[in-house]
Parts: structure tokens; sequence; C-alpha cells
């Protein structure tokens, strides 16, 4: 598992609902270690637990700008 950090996901209810696409990504096999891991200890499937973390980077990432 990666290093643990300060902010933690707190999974909860479903906030998207309606049309969702379909979208392909290279993911490390040891990450889908990690996220199955996950989904066997909350219950959820893959998509959901993707959708979660990628909804928890967009609302905690920082862009830092190169000079």
């Amino acid at each position: 598992m990666p290093e643990k950090s300060e902010k933690k996901l707190s999974i909860s209810s479903k906030k998207y609902k309606g049309e969702t696409s379909v979208i392909s990504a290279r993911i490390p096999d040891k990450m889908i270690e990690d996220i199955d891991a996950i989904c066997q200890n909350t219950g959820r499937n893959r998509n959901e637990i993707i959708s979660l973390c990628l909804e928890f980077a967009i609302n905690n990432i920082e862009i830092k700008k190169e000079d």
C-alpha cells in the first residue's frame, strides 16, 4: 500500500447518478490489487472505489506551477 497521508477518503452513499461514460486507463497491477482489497473490505465494486478516489483527488488537488 502507498504511504499514509493525513487526509482520509470517507466512503459514503453515491453522489453521482444518471449518465456515465466508459473510459480506459492503464493501472499498475499492484494498484489493482490494492483497489481489490479495498473492495473486499468495503463491499463496493471497483468502479465505485475508483470513482470515489477520483472525486477525492479532484476535490483535493494542488496544482504546482513551474516557474
